[in-house]
């Protein structure tokens, strides 16, 4: 059975560890029809266009 040969000190330890809490932002775009930022491949929630076509009718 592998058992370590030395006593991982807490800095090493800390810092292997150190990344896991890290999130990353969403990548976030303009929106061709009214500049809002909207996340990568998602329909606007605020004017309702994917990709220059009206996807949801937003006045209902």
């Amino acid at each position: 059975m592998a058992v370590p040969k030395r006593k991982v000190s807490k800095a090493r330890r800390d810092k292997r560890r150190s990344a896991v809490w890290k999130l990353d932002l969403p990548a976030l775009s303009k929106c061709s029809n009214c500049g809002a930022l909207v996340p990568s491949h998602k329909v606007c929630t605020n004017c309702g266009f994917y990709k220059g076509v009206k996807v949801i009718d937003l006045e209902a």
